[in-house]
């Protein structure tokens, strides 16, 4: 284990055994900054590389969250650090966080035009894990028709990821017919993996309770299809598209 990451576990496990003796709402904002970057730090572990600090790793992530709203600022600043490593963390601990760091990421998404930026912003939103996420149905539905191809895949995956969290009866009729018509648009995608993942979230709008059974049957035609189980016997050349057909077909 390299020195630097061995001494920034001790760091934090020091850091965590400290805290959670204090009350988080003492921390003044005169000490957040400090604070966030002392903890943060372990944010660059890679849990591949060194399985035994991934514990660590989300004891960090879990500190950060006991932080509160006021750590949404710094968060949302450190999308932007160019490590993929760390993005993720803080992606975990934005959405951990939940409906708190809807529209502050809502408004971070505005004030961007970078689609690289916007995407991982996207990726963040699914992260939550609240019926406030349809909130954001508006920034995904439009991502999910970018010319931008990494934009489009994580918006069309986010579209599934918000239907986890979104009850059937606040989805109004006109926003689940957006829906589907952008997904259904995007399973003629030319990438392969904005494909997969739209198959892959209409599966999820049928297994979360969003599709009528006539939607459904009308999935399973378009289930049968990537396969090659139908009349036709043509598939999707792509072994990561008919993967996810197989799995939406267990809900439909």
């Amino acid at each position: 284990m390299a020195y630097g990451t061995l001494q920034r576990s001790k760091l934090t496990r020091r850091l965590t055994t400290r805290l959670q003796t204090t009350r988080f709402a003492r921390v003044g904002s005169s000490e957040a900054r400090p604070l966030f970057e002392m903890v943060s730090a372990i944010f660059y572990v890679d849990p591949f590389d060194h399985p035994e600090l991934a514990p660590i790793l989300d004891e960090a992530v879990s500190l950060i969250v006991g932080f509160g709203e006021w750590v949404i600022p710094m968060l949302i600043e450190s999308l932007d650090n160019g490590d993929l490593k760390a993005q993720w963390a803080v992606a975990n601990a934005l959405g951990r966080i939940g409906a708190d760091a809807i529209k502050p990421l809502m408004l971070e998404y505005a004030s961007t035009t970078d689609p690289t930026r916007r995407a991982f912003i996207l990726y963040t939103l699914g992260k939550v894990k609240s019926p406030k996420i349809l909130q954001a149905a508006s920034l995904a539905l439009d991502a999910a028709q970018s010319p931008d191809r990494e934009l489009r895949d994580t918006a069309t995956r986010a579209l599934g990821k918000f239907v986890e969290s979104i009850p059937p009866e606040d989805l109004s009729d006109e926003l689940r017919a957006q829906f589907r018509e952008r997904l259904h648009n995007n399973l003629s995608d030319p990438s392969a993996s904005v494909r997969a993942k739209a198959i892959r979230s209409l599966g999820k709008l049928a297994k979360y309770g969003h599709l009528t059974a006539p939607e459904r049957a009308q999935l399973q035609v378009v289930c049968q299809r990537t396969l090659g189980t139908d009349e036709k016997v043509e598939w999707d050349r792509a072994y990561i598209v008919r993967k996810e057909a197989e799995e939406a077909l267990r809900y439909v």
